[in-house]
């Protein structure tokens, strides 16, 4: 049976199932998944989700996709040794926002608050966080959702108007195959992680899926309309594919 490798930002999903691999005394867990259109084995890292998927068509058996991980073990601890760093939302670590690397600190308090203190000893602006310390993680994730969507409206309030279309609702996901995507019906749907890229790149992905209103394809028509929304778009695109991967391991757990 053929197989395939390689590395996407899908996240976890339903229906897979957990089995161990070892190499070199160390185990790694990978999640098997059955897949009615598979014609063969895939094995992909998941950047997002930080672990291994094996996809097996609908009538293989689990110790087929258990005998191809553990011949592939050498492969999967090399992909994941590769992985950058995760940097989980806790105090000390250090998180970009809108690009500019912030330092996280959190106060010890029971009614919760966070906002960003420009003005410190280290020269790093501090993400100062007031709540108990079990509330950490879930405390920046709404406060960077919460700005993520303020952005994105803004921007795409900006890009309707110069199109002369009503502004259109945003939603923010953790998306993990896309950073936006307009529906047959306009729904305008963003990546919250794009509140931790420069500026430029949120306004372009704006630009982007306001553009599909226009032309519901990527013609040489869509990217020239894309271009005069956004003359950064060039400058955007390099950006994500040389660091869009990246912004996935911030509020992974270590």
């Amino acid at each position: 049976m053929a197989s395939f490798f390689g590395i996407n930002f899908g996240g976890s999903a339903e229906g897979e199932t957990p089995l161990a691999v070892t190499h070199e005394n160390v185990v790694y867990t990978i999640l098997v998944k059955r897949s009615p259109s598979a014609r063969r084995i895939t094995l992909r890292v998941r950047l997002a989700a930080r672990d291994v998927i094996v996809t097996i068509p609908k009538r293989a058996s689990i110790k087929t996709a258990q005998e191809f991980a553990q011949r592939h073990a050498p492969w999967i601890a090399t992909r994941l040794g590769r992985l950058p760093r995760a940097v989980p939302f806790r105090t000390g670590e250090i998180i970009p926002i809108r690009g500019e690397n912030h330092r996280i600190v959190h106060k010890q308090q029971i009614r919760g608050w966070v906002r960003v203190e420009q003005a410190t000893e280290e020269g790093l602006p501090w993400l100062h966080v007031a709540c108990d310390e079990q509330h950490i993680r879930r405390r920046i994730s709404d406060f960077l959702k919460e700005n993520a969507r303020s952005d994105l409206e803004s921007a795409v309030r900006k890009y309707t108007q110069q199109l002369g279309y009503a502004s259109r609702k945003v939603t923010v996901k953790d998306t993990s195959s896309r950073w936006g995507s307009c529906s047959a019906s306009g729904a305008l749907s963003f990546s919250w992680r794009l509140i931790l890229a420069p500026s430029e790149v949120l306004d372009y992905l704006a630009a982007h899926e306001v553009a599909h209103l226009v032309h519901m394809n990527h013609s040489t028509d869509f990217w020239d309309l894309t271009r005069k929304l956004a003359p950064h778009t060039d400058n955007a695109e390099a950006w994500l594919i040389k660091n869009g991967a990246s912004l996935y391991r911030f509020g992974a757990e270590a």
